[in-house]
């Protein structure tokens, strides 16, 4: 775990970077890093074999560019910066049509956010305490494997 600065704010601690089924919303990857590690150099890591298109906010911009991800055959999805959306001129017919853009993207996006609430609200899971990234990683991870048991429950229990 280490210190990063966001904006005028200091923050120690971690992220959780995890990849989502664009179709089911559940979670199939799940990575742990510093704070201080960008979004960006783990986009290669959250995806599987045979994915065509992937979506991701604008922590992810020039992701297509970078080294690891030369000889992928991968559409990169990602979202305007919000400085640069909240510009554009909705009154005009680009404008508009780039905010609706804009709005499928974060339509798809949203998936992932929810085994975020999942973990935070059904699971009570708001603040990792430091015990070191591999403890914090491996509940994390068994948090994310119950979110997903969470979201199927309904199916699960149709079945049974």
């Amino acid at each position: 775990m280490h210190q990063t600065k966001k904006g005028n704010e200091w923050k120690f601690g971690m992220k959780a970077h995890i990849g989502v089924d664009a179709e089911s919303g559940l979670v199939h990857t799940v990575l742990t890093t510093p704070a201080n590690v960008s979004d960006v150099t783990q986009a290669h890591a959250l995806l599987r074999d045979g994915d065509e298109v992937a979506w991701g906010d604008s922590g992810y911009r020039g992701v297509a560019k970078r080294e690891e991800m030369q000889g992928m055959e991968i559409r990169w999805h990602i979202a305007m910066e919000p400085g640069k959306r909240s510009w554009l001129d909705k009154k005009s017919q680009l404008g508009e049509m780039l905010d609706k853009i804009e709005k499928l993207k974060a339509s798809v996006r949203a998936k992932v956010e929810h085994p975020f609430r999942v973990i935070k609200q059904q699971f009570g899971f708001t603040k990792a305490r430091y015990r070191g990234l591999p403890k914090n990683a491996a509940k994390l991870n068994t948090l994310f494997a119950l979110s997903n048991l969470w979201m199927v429950r309904q199916r699960l229990i149709a079945v049974g």
